[in-house]
């Protein structure tokens, strides 16, 4: 009897976890030129992950290798424009081939977080990534200023994409 109630149990908890409201799959653009992509980008605006609290000067910057995949460098310097550097190299691999915006980002062997480009200008001067979890969110210039007006834009379209934006940190830039 006791494992039959175990059993009933478990039935109900998987049953009602996936009752669960799920968020909606975050869509990507609909396509872009990887070799346009490459570069450095000036993190303006992030909700954080634990590697980047008190980033200043934070810069992604891509490199398509021959492979196929992308080698990336993130810089920034810790609590402070003085503070010590901190550099990491995650790799990201390119999931949707005819669109070329969602990645898994390799930080740690062999575990790929979710990486979409879910706004490009079609300048290629400023982009925001996010991820379906809705946790993370990197708003991204090839410059590191961004007017005010650019600003609430983008951080408009990061809340309409379901993002909580009271998260969103502003990154200090200065070069």
């Amino acid at each position: 009897m006791k494992l039959q109630k175990k059993v009933l149990t478990l039935a109900g908890a998987a049953v009602l976890a996936g009752c669960q409201a799920s968020l909606p799959t975050l869509e990507t653009v609909d396509y872009v030129d990887l070799d346009r992509f490459m570069g450095d980008w000036y993190v303006i605006a992030n909700i954080p992950t634990f590697v980047e609290q008190g980033a200043h000067n934070a810069v992604e910057s891509y490199r398509l290798d021959d492979d196929g995949t992308i080698a990336t460098t993130f810089t920034f310097r810790k609590d402070g424009f003085d503070g010590p550097e901190k550099e990491y190299h995650p790799r990201g691999f390119i999931r949707d081939t005819e669109t070329n915006a969602e990645w898994g980002m390799q930080f740690v062997w062999p575990f790929k977080g979710d990486y979409r480009i879910i706004y490009l200008d079609p300048e290629y001067s400023i982009t925001i990534i996010g991820r379906n979890k809705r946790d993370y969110v990197w708003l991204m210039a090839r410059s590191p200023e961004m007017s005010d007006r650019e600003f609430r834009d983008a951080v408009q379209f990061i809340a309409d994409s379901g993002y909580d934006t009271s998260e969103l940190q502003r990154i200090p830039q200065q070069w």
